[in-house]
């Protein structure tokens, strides 16, 4: 009995020594950050423009093969009808894949994911360039857009990251948003150029020097960013069937005017979709590290921002094909003469974009948001009556409206969709919001063409299929302004205009 009581004092005297001093100590925690400051990622000068750079490549991409379509399609022998999958299969995997990637930022490192998906874009580009069979390029293409889908996430993250939320990111946004309106225009123009003087393969070819250029500099101007939790993983089978979904979609939409709503083939594209729509749904809700959490999708800005990006993407793509198409085999126009005449779109666009967030900063973004999809709108219905021959009209001076539409929301729903979001999640939420603009342009770029295709064999005169796709995009415009005004309906004042 002496032993243990000689045992237990001590125990319960060194228990309460133990204690006493852990008492103060408890206000400790509040002045450690709850979640890593972006302080190290801050971005400046060189830095920035090396983003920049790799956001111009991505849409100079997209945007430089539309001229070159109609070379590739008489050269290589595509069918009239499935010339859209060079720009579709592009869409297919990077609409696919974004949310992966934009996750693999987050866990991995921004920077590491940036090189990644530039050698993977560089490397497809080349195979693009030297493709002698259908196949092979639509392939290349797939890659390709498997690269950017690496890219395009880690670009927007390391901004969102690298700048405070605020005027100051606002701005930055704004920038990357022009940015994106210069590859636009660049794409247009440089497309026409290199496919006048020299093949349509150098559209391809020409991303190879500025993609390994990126990558030689970017371990000496980006730091590393990441903010990887213990025990998570990527959801590898949530990717995989939400690109089966976006592919077997896009095939029905493209393949409805060619095959007819009752065909087999058609039905069995769409119950595709649906099923690996439905096993994404169901794999997210039980696995452990979903590539999209329920509590993100629930938040309102990201919601609104993704609809809106989604018919951005539908529009401004198919309008992109469409108009390309058209100049070249309607108005009989040169490629390089195509690109000069659309340019003025971009041109705008990059106007809007640099001063995006001062016009945000004096009327609010929701409002923002109404007035260039309303712009959006009223350019569509100008284009709805293109002429079906003669020289340049002044209605296509429509493009500008368009143009300023296109970039202005595109700056408003990358605002709204990082709004208070943590900076572990901003991969993600880059991911999800262009998911859905890309989704949006596989629509697209396979909707207003089969549109403009179907009215036309309907025996109506030339270019009516052209003006029928041209309404189809101004539906989508109006449709994303009436969620930025159902946005702006529901806000406070003090909302309005923060």
């Amino acid at each position: 009995m002496i032993l243990i009581k000689e045992r237990t004092r001590p125990a319960r005297h060194a228990t309460r020594r133990f204690r006493r001093p852990a008492a103060p100590s408890r206000p400790a925690p509040p002045s450690q950050p709850a979640r890593p400051s972006p302080e190290p990622a801050r971005l400046h000068g060189l830095a920035l423009a090396l983003i920049l750079t790799a956001a111009f490549m991505v849409v100079l991409d997209f945007s430089i093969v539309n001229v070159a379509l109609p070379s590739i399609e008489a050269e290589l022998g595509f069918p009239s009808d499935a010339v859209q999958w060079i720009i579709t299969a592009y869409a297919i995997a990077f609409g696919g894949l974004l949310i992966l990637g934009g996750r693999a930022a987050d866990l991995f490192g921004r920077r590491r994911m940036f090189i990644a998906g530039l050698l993977v874009f560089s490397a497809a580009s080349l195979a693009g360039g030297l493709a002698h069979d259908p196949v092979l390029l639509v392939a290349s293409r797939l890659v390709q857009g498997a690269g950017a889908a690496l890219v395009a996430p880690a670009a927007l993250s390391l901004i969102t990251t690298g700048f405070a939320e605020g005027p100051q990111r606002n701005r930055a946004l704004g920038i990357y948003g022009a940015t994106a309106s210069v590859g636009f225009v660049a794409g247009q123009v440089l497309g026409g150029v290199l496919v006048e003087f020299t093949s349509w393969r150098a559209v391809f070819l020409v991303n190879v020097p500025v993609g390994l250029l990126a990558v030689a500099l970017a371990p000496w101007l980006l730091g590393e960013s990441r903010q990887r939790r213990p025990g998570t993983r990527l959801d590898g089978t949530g990717a995989l069937l939400i690109t089966v979904a976006v592919a077997a979609a896009v095939f029905a939409v493209s393949q409805l005017g060619v095959l007819g709503l009752a065909s087999p083939i058609l039905l069995g594209a769409l119950a595709l979709a649906a099923v690996a729509a439905a096993g994404f749904a169901l794999v997210e809700r039980h696995h452990p590290d979903p590539l999209v959490r329920a509590d993100l999708l629930r938040m309102p800005g990201l919601r609104k921002a993704s609809t809106m990006n989604l018919l951005l993407g539908l529009w401004n793509a198919g309008e992109l094909i469409v108009l390309s198409l058209y100049f070249q085999q309607v108005l009989h126009d040169s490629p390089l003469a195509t690109g000069l005449a659309i340019a003025p779109q971009g041109i705008i666009g990059f106007i809007a974009g640099v001063f995006g967030a001062r016009l945000a900063s004096r009327v609010g973004v929701r409002r923002v948001l109404v007035l260039t999809s309303a712009v959006a709108t009223l350019g569509f219905l100008v284009l709805t009556r293109l002429p079906a021959s003669g020289g340049y009209s002044p209605l296509l001076a429509a493009v500008m409206l368009v143009g300023f539409g296109t970039a202005g929301t595109a700056f408003g729903t990358m605002v709204t969709a990082s709004h208070g979001v943590a900076d572990d999640d901003q991969g993600l939420v880059g991911g999800v919001i262009n998911t859905s603009r890309q989704i949006g342009a596989a629509i697209g770029a396979a909707l207003l063409p089969a549109i403009a295709g179907a009215v036309d064999r309907g025996g109506h005169t030339l270019a009516s299929g052209d003006r029928a796709a041209m309404l189809t995009g101004a539906v989508a415009a109006a449709l994303a302004c009436a969620v930025a005004l159902r946005g702006v309906a529901r806000s406070s004042p003090r909302a309005r205009h923060g």
